[in-house]
């Protein structure tokens, strides 16, 4: 199993970026997937997530702004960062999980790939 996150970047506040995350070894329509995101000094938090039942949850924060979405032919997945705020600044990661578990919590996650670097400045 492999995730490869890209599509970091800088831009400015209200700018946009798109994140891919490539998967191989497993078919991502078959297991939840989701987009964390850990600035310095915090804690890893939720961002994106596709559920069980192939439904989408979003971070209050983001929610409105960011849209997750995939291509199971790529067996890819995306995040679309729109109007781009400062605070979005952090590295971002993408993550499957095997298992039931919270969609929302990191821990119930078992691959995690690379982080991408987005920076925002104001």
């Amino acid at each position: 199993v492999q995730l490869q996150a890209s599509g970091g970047g800088s831009v400015q506040a209200g700018g946009s970026l798109r994140l891919s995350c490539a998967a191989s070894g497993f078919t991502i329509g078959s297991h939840v997937m989701g987009w964390f995101r850990q600035a310095p000094g915090n804690e890893r938090e939720f961002v994106a997530a596709f559920n069980w039942g192939g439904r989408t949850a979003y971070a209050d924060s983001v929610k409105g702004r960011f849209t997750i979405s995939r291509d199971n032919a790529k067996n890819t997945m995306y995040l679309q960062l729109s109007n781009l705020r400062p605070e979005d600044a952090a590295d971002y990661y993408c993550a499957m999980m095997r298992a039931l578990g919270n969609i929302r919590d990191e821990k119930d996650y078992n691959y995690w790939g690379r982080g991408t670097l987005v920076t925002v400045s104001s």
